[in-house]
């Protein structure tokens, strides 16, 4: 392996090394305060590794929801990566055995920083991408082992760690409004999130921004590529 890629995509995935321990810890916490063994919080993210839906297990498991309801919850607060998947067709091209894991370890993180960044030059892309999901992985395992220790031997508050995933967001948002190329899909997300929160309310918005945003991009990313046809065409 490369010692080169491996530092590239160690310093990309910083921002999210960060974030990730300040919403893994308190999952960690929360699978304690919940009355499970400290062990399960690193099962649930080795096996699972699904952020919000481990949030959502949790609380599921403690109302003793069935396991079909945890089944279909956990698709339709995911279904997202569904879109996600489809954009990375061509990027995931050539990744030949890192493919299973990237397509098991793509969150709305790792999503972000593999489509804000391009493998260095003359260098495998498997290695590249896969290294960059696999420091994420390991990042989330190690702040909810964090939360799950320190949760078994000192009591601790719980009170306002939601945002900490939100808070996430918005850093990744900003590094990637530096490049002023994805600027426009920051606008059309910005502004899809927005409608759909209007027509729909807080709890139903989520399929409907997805769709609307994609819809919104084809359209743009058609106009583009028809507008530089006619510079083609004409020069």
């Amino acid at each position: 392996m490369n010692r080169s890629i491996a530092l590239r995509a160690f310093k990309i995935t910083i921002p999210v090394l960060f974030g990730y321990l300040a919403i893994g810890i308190p999952f960690g916490l929360l699978v304690v305060k919940a009355g499970y063994p400290w062990w399960l919080a690193p099962v649930m993210s080795i096996l699972m590794y699904a952020g919000a839906g481990q949030y959502m297990a949790i609380g599921l498991f403690s109302a003793g929801a069935s396991l079909s309801t945890l089944l279909v919850t956990t698709l339709l607060v995911n279904i997202r990566h569904i879109i996600y998947g489809l954009s990375l067709i061509n990027p995931f091209k050539g990744t030949g055995r890192w493919k299973p894991y990237l397509i098991f370890a793509l969150t709305d993180e790792t999503y972000a920083l593999m489509t804000g960044c391009e493998p260095p030059p003359g260098s495998d892309p498997g290695s590249f991408y896969g290294l960059v999901a696999l420091f994420d992985h390991l990042y989330w395992i190690t702040g909810t082992v964090i939360g799950a220790v320190v949760g078994t031997l000192i009591p601790f508050p719980l009170e306002g760690i939601d945002f900490a995933l939100t808070a996430l967001f918005v850093v990744l948002l900003m590094d990637q409004l530096q490049k002023r190329e994805n600027r426009m899909s920051a606008v059309i997300g910005i502004c899809c999130g927005i409608a759909a929160l209007l027509a729909f309310g807080p709890g139903h918005m989520l399929i409907a921004a997805l769709a609307m945003g994609i819809a919104c991009l084809a359209l743009f990313h058609g106009a583009v590529s028809r507008g530089e046809s006619r510079e083609r065409a004409e020069s």
